[in-house]
């Protein structure tokens, strides 16, 4: 969907007439337009060693071009005027280039090299490059190759020659020609070893692609080549001599030694991702710009001496670079890929003796290539171009084939044979983008097969292609209109096919404008009489673009360009049928990207359809996607059910829906069958077509209301056939279907009496359901795994008011009416009406099975029969449902209806919004504990008694977002009642503790139920099972314009739901029960149109945890891992001092301007993130625990990301690897004690002499820690790392920041315990082999040894002393500066896992240092210690995931604590809260029901006397 193609326009007979007479009289090989070379009598230097005397010749094509192209597939080497070049420049100094081939006086065996330029200055004199033939660089400015460039430089040199182009006079910049080649070099792959993951293909060549990017945007008129870089094999040969290399190549190339699998393997990833970067077509969107991938480089040969040695001539001596002799082999095998690429492969640069044939351009390619205009010029058929794949051909045995008697004067009455004119409309499916390429040509998916096109195509016949067309010509072997062989839409083969590559929905307009132009225009249609068949496709590109601008791909602005285009046709084109096929499913795509064992081009599907792709599973933006593609398709049957297309009898627009619930096809081993895709795993291949055309055409042929929507490709599908009775193409008329959302069906044969339906209204409460296979099991199932809908006989429920329907249909204003309970409106149990006008669980089950019993209907509470199972009252609590649970028990056992043993039941069961209102009253009795043990306990009730039942549990609505409609004073909503009604929720002020305690609450509520079902408890017979439906356990309020909540989703009362908000419960309850267990939406979209799923014939039950192939993980499941270790923090205080404060202890974190860090290896993040051990010596830094600055606290967590929150403008933190962003972190790597007074030294003279920071007003933290290292030595020189001399060095650092640094806090860190890191084990080469090295006397001594109880003893000796230093007072001299020991490492505890060995993803690599994840936790560990008062600091660490354990200052205590302002008693200090006994509820206390009235009855009264509503 996303590629372009052009071809190159044919020379007009004027340049033929001028080439034809250029020709006259030159050398045969040049008449014959083969070699660019030069005169008989010159000689050849590189054969003989004499000296070149010749000049160049030229070729026969025109010198000059009368009419400059306007496409870049139709350029000639003489209509460029510019030539530039940038990125490596593949030498140890960039060439001098001379323009011709002349001998060196002093060496006459050498040779100057041809530059492109001068090769290009014969056909265009006034070309401008970057040599001009002189040796002089005039115009430097064009030439940006810089040696050993990596690709991240590629960006800024794009960007410099952008603006060289635009400043030189010289040029044209909107309209010259540019020739611009981009040189890849070796740099980022030898680099890769000291980063895998900045070095990694896929980021290498994200910033190749960034830098094409910038030219693509900002340069006019451009032929891009893109050399590829040199493949290893090329080094590997060069390595022996080349001295070069070493040193920064021998990650992957090493002297002397064979070539490592590995290293292959890492080379064929850069260029495979290369070429899916310049493959995916995204350079070929526009005619004046392309980027061509040139690997001559990848594949140069090296041929051999005489004596069988490598012919290393071209070389320098010193490394992977070109000498001059070498630069003339890249210019001229770079000139000859432009003119004439291999047919079987690139042309290979080969290193030799003699100078390389020059091509010419030629009469039949005239052009330089490019990937559209390849096919020029070609004889070759399509059976030579691609494979003719089994089963592409169909047998046709229908016999009704003839046309009506008389051309029909109604779209109702249209026969197959009747249609004289085929068209079509859509993107790059429709165009036929790789439909017949080989299934290795990934190139090839550029090439647009219309022939071959599904709803369009005409190739041969339907024998062996099948295509709609060749359908339709079984039936009128004279139509029109179809495309045939390979083109672009405005070629003359693809006829009435004006599908664009790459078309989003917005683009459909001016397809519109050209097929009707064409259908006016073309001779051989009559357009007035003929009868027209037009197939609309789109939809797919908008999918795969709505997360880079929502807004833009929004469901209003798809369908208003549908509608647009429906329009247009609707207004202009008479006698047509237009087949509106929705926009498939899109998500299986997926599975062609996750699926390892599937080969496709992931780079290319990620630049093909990133926000499909990219998401990860059961994210929100997946789910987000979801809801968007079926809101495209529903939005899309509600546009064609408005009627709004039926209101004469010579038009229609019929819904094809049969893509639209595809599956990916698969093959006998259930993976995904690739041969139905091209090479890219993104478009159809020709058997993908020819299984699309057979659905199309069968679902022409189906009834409305009777389609295919999810046709299996992967199966043998049989062409359909008209009837004697029903012979023609169906539409709503002749299904005798009413439109669902056109009940009234307002349309007429006579328009102008009867206006079209205009689109309905939000308002609209039904739903249609689209599911071909409704039917119930063929024998009554005996496992509920293998439970079908239509085999469900009985449903109930219980509950609270959310589900007696309270409210449900209250008129907006009518608060009192909130009493009245709709329990036929209610989501899970409601049966009033049909599903056509009211969407209700029952409504949907009874299209399954229509004798369907136990719902609710009409208005009434529980005493009333016409609530029947629904046994929910208002006001309920989870403490009343084993109360409910029996009721219904004893209702199912001995009502008439129902078989209590032989029936299948649904049960739903959805409780708990009360449970949370009330927490704050008696935290103790709501636990969330106690909560889930009522449920336990109604479960067990059901488990225990009722057979044959299927459990809908419902999982806790998260109620913290509905606070937004009390808060919103401008809303009529009754906040008085709304807080007498759930006090606990609206009450307490944003970010206070009490609103975080009610929001964790809630998770625990939603956490303790999913615990209580993944212990498996109700799933261990084949009878019963209880299943989680998680869709609200997250949710948002929707909002409209004016930026206010919408409360049309909310009763009256601003607190329970109306029936908008019940229907999209309904239909999402509905889409949980079918999606697998692991997988279900956890996200209620209240604001989609979310259409109804169906069940599948692979999956045609309710699923379980069984048919979900899932295992419950019992009381303990695994916690999915995080994406980040980043924390959350929202403090109330985070405001400045008023003034700056001019003591240390009144330091607010907000005053804090300047950070920085003191240390070792641990505060540079050494191997943080390294995920092997090449990657351990990289430092990290911007990760690291005290300095680091990377990103956000929402990703990362640091001392500097936790006060960025209170002061974004902080200075001194690291960011990135390596020393280059470091700043004020002057720690280093392996450093002891002894170096922190240089340290220091080098931090004071950092600051000061920084424009960045105001030296002696700005307040600074510097954190220190320090004697990992020292203790790891002390075993080897116990004088020189005892403790005594640590402190003296701490003490001599400390001493010169207290000296010269004003304004300072000093996190002092206690050294860590290190006997704990003995118990760190793992079985790798990092551990194994570093692990002792790095710390040999703490790790390498026996268990209970005296050196072992030695080393325990000088680690505690060196805390003590470091202790006594810091409570000395001896820093404390001054306001202005203080020292505050932070000890959470006093007493270090190994972090373990669930099974009781230590965590290892604390840790790095080699078992020794920290983890990302573990200087995480050292930040938090530091930060909460600055918050806490002096002797009651925690003195151990905790190792935990937990986001939210980041402490805040508050109102009482809002500074950093020093020794000082620790020992000031706090104005109001904290009272020890009282215990509370968990209470039960009293005899004669009032019931649910009577509590939740008694408070409605209350907030009404007080209306009712005059209060008002605060």
């Amino acid at each position: 969907m996303r590629i372009q193609a052009l071809k190159c326009q044919t020379a007009s007979m004027l340049i033929l007439t001028l080439s034809l007479q250029l020709i006259q009289g030159l050398p045969e090989n040049l008449a014959e337009g083969k070699y660019l070379s030069i005169k008989k009598n010159s000689t050849n230097p590189l054969a003989n060693g004499e000296s070149f005397k010749g000049r160049w010749v030229g070729c026969s094509e025109e010198r000059f071009s009368n009419s400059p192209s306007d496409s870049v597939h139709a350029l000639r080497p003489s209509q460029i005027k510019v030539v530039a070049r940038l990125g490596d420049a593949l030498t140890v100094d960039p060439p001098q280039h001379s323009g011709h081939l002349t001998s060196n006086d002093k060496d006459p065996g050498s040779w100057m090299p041809v530059s492109l330029p001068d090769i290009l200055k014969s056909f265009n004199p006034a070309v401008i490059g970057y040599s001009l033939g002189n040796g002089n660089h005039v115009n430097t400015s064009l030439d940006l190759s810089v040696v050993r460039a990596k690709a991240g430089e590629l960006p800024g040199l794009a960007q410099k020659l952008v603006t060289s182009l635009k400043n030189n006079m010289l040029i044209d910049f909107q309209k010259d020609w540019k020739l611009i080649t981009v040189y890849l070099g070796i740099a980022d792959m030898c680099a890769y070893c000291t980063n895998q993951e900045y070095y990694s293909p896929e980021k290498v060549v994200l910033r190749i692609k960034e830098a094409l990017d910038i030219l693509h945007r900002e340069i006019p008129r451009a032929y891009v080549n893109l050399v590829e870089m040199p493949d290893i094999n090329l080094l590997h040969r060069l390595s022996d001599r080349a001295t070069g290399l070493r040193g920064w190549c021998e990650c992957l190339v090493k002297p002397h030694e064979p070539i490592d699998i590995s290293a292959q393997f890492i080379n064929w990833d850069y260029q495979n991702t290369l070429q899916e970067l310049v493959y995916s077509g995204i350079y070929d969107k526009h005619n004046n710009f392309t980027v061509v991938l040139q690997p001559f480089i990848k594949n140069m040969e090296i041929p051999l001496t005489a004596d069988g040695q490598p012919n290393l001539s071209c070389f320098a001596q010193n490394g992977f670079h070109f000498n001059a002799k070498g630069h003339a082999l890249l210019d001229s095998s770079l000139w000859n890929n432009m003119i004439k690429p291999s047919v079987g492969g690139i042309e290979v640069l080969e290193c030799t003796a003699t100078l390389p044939r020059l091509y010419c351009p030629s009469q039949e390619r005239p052009c330089l290539f490019t990937y559209q205009n390849r096919d020029y010029g070609n004889s070759q058929n399509v059976e030579d171009r691609g494979p003719r794949q089994q089963s592409t051909g169909s047998k046709l045995t229908c016999t009704e084939r003839d046309p009506s008697d008389a051309v029909p004067v109604s779209v109702h009455k249209l026969r197959p044979a009747d249609i004289k004119v085929i068209a079509a409309l859509g993107d790059s499916i429709t165009s036929g983008n790789g439909a017949g390429s080989k299934p290795s040509d990934l190139l090839d998916v550029l090439t647009q097969y219309r022939g071959l096109s599904w709803s369009i195509g005409g190739d041969e016949n339907i024998t062996t292609v099948t295509t709609l067309t060749n359908i339709l010509r079984e039936f009128n072997p004279s139509l029109v209109g179809y495309s045939t062989g390979i083109g672009r839409e405005d070629t003359p083969q693809a006829f009435l096919n004006q599908a664009v590559s790459g078309a989003e929905s917005m683009e459909l307009m001016s397809q519109v404008r050209s097929l009707v132009k064409l259908l006016r225009n073309n001779s051989g249609i009559n357009f007035q009489e003929d009868w027209k068949i037009i197939t609309l496709f789109i939809g797919g590109n908008d999918l795969c673009e709505f997360c880079k601008d929502p807004s833009k791909y929004s469901p209003e602005n798809f369908i208003n360009n549908i509608r647009n285009a429906l329009d247009m046709l609707h207004n202009e084109v008479p006698r047509a049928f237009v087949n509106l096929v929705t926009v498939l499913n899109i998500l299986p795509l997926r599975e062609l990207f996750t699926d390892s064992s599937v080969k496709c081009p992931r780079f290319l599907l990620t630049l093909l359809c990133n926000c499909v792709i990219t998401p990860q599973d059961n994210s929100i933006q997946l789910e987000k996607l979801q809801i968007l593609n079926r809101e495209y398709q529903e939005r899309t049957h509600k546009l064609v059910e408005s009627g709004r297309y039926d209101t004469r009898e010579d038009f229609t627009v019929v819904i094809q829906p049969f893509l639209q619930n595809i599956e990916i096809p698969r093959d006998k081993n259930g993976l995904p069958d690739k041969t139905y895709f091209s090479p890219d795993c993104f478009h159809f291949s020709l058997k993908g077509h020819s299984q699309a055309a057979r659905g199309l055409w069968n679902n022409l042929l189906e009834p409305l209301g009777k389609k295919n929507v999810n046709q299996t490709f992967d199966a043998h599908i049989d062409i359909s056939c008209p009837s004697k009775e029903q012979p023609y193409l169906r539409t709503y008329r002749n299904s005798n279907f009413t439109y669902p959302h056109n009940p009234g069906q307002l349309t007429t044969v006579t328009p102008e009496t009867v206006k079209t339906t205009p689109a309905p209204s939000d308002e609209v409460f039904g739903s249609q359901l689209f599911c071909k296979d409704r039917a119930p099991s063929d024998v009554m199932p005996n496992s509920v795994h293998s439970l079908r809908p239509a085999d469900v006989k009985v449903i109930g429920a219980v509950g609270d008011s959310l589900t007696a329907g309270n409210g449900i249909g209250s008129k907006p204003n009518d608060v009192l009416d909130v009493l009245t309970q709709y329990r036929g409106l209610s989501f899970s149990i409601g049966g009033d009406e049909s599903l056509r006008s009211s969407t209700t669980l029952p409504n949907i089950l009874r299209e399954f099975n229509p004798s369907l019993t136990g719902f609710s209907t009409g208005k009434g509470n529980l005493e009333n029969p016409k609530a029947f199972l629904n046994q929910a009252f208002p006001g309920a609590l989870a403490a009343d449902l084993p109360g409910q649970v029996r009721r219904l028990v004893d209702i199912m056992k001995n009502h008439p209806k129902i078989d209590f043993q032989n029936d299948w039941k649904i049960i739903n069961m959805f409780i708990g919004g009360n449970d949370i209102c009330n927490y704050c009253t008696d935290s103790a009795y709501y636990s969330a504990v106690n909560f889930a043990r009522r449920i336990e306990e109604a479960l067990d009730i059901l488990h225990k008694e009722v057979p044959r039942t299927f459990v809908n549990l419902i999982e806790v609505l998260e109620l913290i977002p509905l606070r937004r409609l009390y808060q919103d004073t401008q809303l009529s909503c009754p906040r008085t009642l709304v807080r007498m009604l759930c006090y606990c929720v609206v009450k307490p002020n944003e970010n206070s503790p009490e609103l975080q305690m009610m929001s964790e609450a809630n998770k625990a509520y939603q956490q303790s139920i999913q615990e209580l079902i993944e212990s498996g408890k109700y799933s261990t017979g084949e009878n019963f099972t209880v299943v989680l439906q998680p869709f609200l356990r997250h949710m948002e309020v929707p909002i409209l314009d004016n930026k206010q909540p919408d409360v049309s989703y909310f009763a009256p009362d601003c607190f329970h739901l109306s029936r908008k908000f019940h229907v999209q419960m309904s239909r999402s309850l509905w889409n949980n029960m079918l999606q697998p267990v692991g997988k279900k939406s956890d996200f209620q979209n209240l604001t989609a149109n979310t259409l109804l799923s169906c069940p599948t014939q692979d999956q045609p039950f309710l699923r379980t945890f069984k048919n979900s192939n899932y295992t419950y993980q019992g009381s303990d499941p695994p916690i999915k891992p995080p994406e980040n270790w980043g924390s959350d923090l929202s403090c109330s205080e985070n405001l400045t001092s008023e003034t700056i404060p001019t003591s240390v202890h009144r330091l607010r974190p907000a005053d804090i301007n300047v950070v920085a860090a003191m240390g070792d290896s641990v505060t540079v993040g050494f191997g943080a993130k390294a995920k092997t051990i090449l990657g351990l010596w990289t430092q990290y830094q911007g990760v690291s625990w005290s300095i680091g600055g990377d990103k956000s606290l929402k990703i990362v967590t640091t001392l500097p990301n936790i006060l960025k929150k209170f002061n974004p403008r902080i200075y001194g933190f690291a960011t990135g690897i390596a020393k280059w962003n470091s700043k004020f972190n002057v720690a280093v790597p392996g450093a002891m004690s002894h170096d922190v007074p240089k340290q220091a030294r080098t931090l004071v003279q950092l600051m000061k002499n920084s424009s960045k920071i105001n030296f002696k007003q700005d307040w600074k933290v510097i954190t220190l820690f320090i004697g990992a290292n020292d203790l790891c030595e002390y075993c080897m020189n116990k004088e020189a790392y005892s403790a005594d001399n640590y402190v003296k060095h701490i003490e001599e650092a400390l001493d010169i920041l207290h000296q010269q640094v004003p304004r300072a806090f000093i996190n002092m860190v206690q050294i860590l315990e290190m006997s704990g890191l003995r118990r760190l084990k793992k079985n790798t080469i990092g551990c194994a082999l570093l692990q002792k090295d790095l710390c040999p006397c703490f790790l390498n001594p026996r268990e209970n040894s005296p050196e072992l109880h030695e080393m325990m003893r000088v680690n505690r000796d060196y805390q003590t002393k470091l202790t006594a230093l810091i409570y000395s007072g001896k820093y404390d001299t001054n306001e202005e500066f203080t020292v505050v020991l932070q000890p959470y490492f006093t007493n270090t505890i190994v972090p373990l896992n669930s099974t009781g060995q230590p965590d290892m993803s604390f840790f790095s690599v080699d078992c020794f240092h920290l983890s990302e994840r573990g200087q995480a936790e050292m930040a938090i560990g530091l930060w909460n210690n600055m918050l806490e008062r002096t002797g009651y600091k925690q003195d151990y660490n905790n190792f935990t995931h937990d986001r939210t354990k980041l402490k805040c200052p508050n109102s009482d205590a809002p500074y950093l604590f020093t020794h000082r302002n620790s020992a000031v008693t706090p104005e109001n200090p904290s009272i020890k809260p009282t215990s509370i006994a968990a209470t039960t509820t009293a005899k004669g206390v009032l019931t649910a029901e009577q509590r939740v009235w008694l408070v409605v009855l209350t907030a009404v009264v007080a209306v009712i006397l005059g209060q008002h509503w605060p």
